[in-house]
């Protein structure tokens, strides 16, 4: 609202300094605006303190020339200065569960006197969510010699056959888990042999090579 002329009240009046007292409805904000008490500028002069009853704070203003308002000091304020109060807490946390699976490939024996040409059988026992394994032959420097055999796992177990290798020693079996490689089982290293088959004649009177040749006593 405007300013009010019956609300400025002379608390003290002298020649030289007036105490003027002034209620209104209005911010301290709005009576502090310029030209506010330019109706009462024939009886404010430079040096004249306003008391100062506003909607949001009490305060103490001095008068400046053609009635403007100095700083002033707010003696009391019923609503404080604007504050950010700005906070941030940041919580993270996260839960896992999780239960231990137990996962093994242990092969078989193989079987003994492997001779080249023969047909070397290979078996492994699974434990655990495996569902195929692979197969293969190592040489003695762990080179994979073809062929590779990819088989399902059923009841728990695996098998395939694997040609013999050349002869030879330090050759391996390796089985593994075709979705694991690092889940594996390697056999002790095997020799293969000559293939020393004997027939036997019809007369059972001599021992014959395949060749045909008689073996002397």
């Amino acid at each position: 609202m405007p300013f009010a002329q019956a609300s400025l009240t002379p608390l003290i009046q002298t020649n030289a300094f007036n105490f003027w007292h002034y209620r209104t409805t209005d911010s301290r904000a709005t009576v502090a605006t310029s030209g506010y008490f330019a109706p009462a500028a024939a009886l404010l002069r430079a040096g004249d303190l306003v008391l100062l009853q506003a909607s949001d704070a009490l305060a103490l203003l001095p008068i400046r020339s053609n009635a403007a308002l100095g700083i002033g000091v707010t003696l009391d304020g019923g609503i404080g200065p604007l504050k950010f109060t700005r906070t941030a807490a940041a919580r993270f946390a996260f839960r896992q569960t999780a239960r231990a699976v137990v996962r093994s490939l242990v092969l078989a024996p193989l079987a003994a006197g492997l001779s080249v040409g023969a047909s070397l059988p290979v078996s492994a026992r699974v434990v655990g969510p495996v569902s195929q394994v692979v197969f293969s032959l190592r040489d003695a420097t762990g080179a994979v010699i073809p062929p590779m055999r990819v088989v399902a796992v059923n009841g728990g177990m695996a098998s395939a056959a694997l040609p013999a290798p050349p002869v030879g020693g330090g050759y391996r079996i390796r089985v593994e888990d075709l979705a694991d490689p690092n889940l594996c089982s390697i056999s002790p290293s095997f020799s293969v042999s000559s293939d020393f088959r004997l027939l036997l004649s019809e007369s059972a009177t001599a021992l014959m090579t395949e060749a045909g040749s008689a073996l002397r006593l």
